[in-house]
């Protein structure tokens, strides 16, 4: 037996945000190092901003849909982010003026603006471009949030750690050989 797209739109609709928040609670701290980025997405043709939060590990902390790219949203974002982390030790953006004064006056943290440290977030981007791109058009905005939502906490469960590329070959077939005999 094979159910048919509509069934399974309709069990995502039903049993998503319950899966991510499920997902959510399981996941780890994240580290104290995190990397904010903002890209414009079209939805039905009218733009919005999605604003993602990327820990030094590459683990997806939250992704949000807003339609203005402003301190207002900045605000919005780094409180919804700040909600059910502790404070990072460090923030790293691109050069957009909206996160200065957020950042200064919400958290006592190091802010550092430059565009060449933030690739952690900008590789976080590329499946959300690639859905973009292909034939799956994003339908509504709260569709979107949704399934970028999902995306990301599931995402972080099948991630690979950052630090397994910084691992001579010798650790990492050491490591493989202990999960394997688990």
């Amino acid at each position: 037996m094979e159910p048919s797209y509509k069934t399974v739109r309709s069990w995502s609709n039903k049993f998503g945000k319950s899966f991510a928040d499920i997902l959510k609670k399981k996941e780890s701290n994240p580290k104290d190092k995190w990397h904010l980025d903002e890209i414009v997405v079209k939805v039905h043709g009218v733009k919005f901003i999605l604003w993602r939060a990327v820990d030094s590990n590459g683990h997806e902390l939250d992704v949000f849909l807003q339609k203005r790219k402003n301190k207002k949203s900045a605000i919005r974002f780094l409180s919804r982010l700040l909600g059910p982390y502790p404070s990072p030790r460090v923030i790293v953006t691109d050069k957009l003026n909206s996160y200065t004064k957020p950042i200064k006056n919400m958290t006592k943290v190091e802010h550092r603006r430059h565009k060449g440290l933030n690739n952690t977030v900008e590789n976080a981007h590329q499946p959300t471009r690639r859905k973009e791109k292909s034939l799956i058009k994003f339908k509504s905005p709260g569709g979107l949030q949704r399934t970028l939502t999902l995306m990301s906490k599931i995402r972080n469960i099948f991630a690979v750690p950052v630090a397994r590329y910084r691992n001579s070959a010798s650790i990492q077939k050491l490591k493989f050989n202990e999960a394997i005999n688990i």
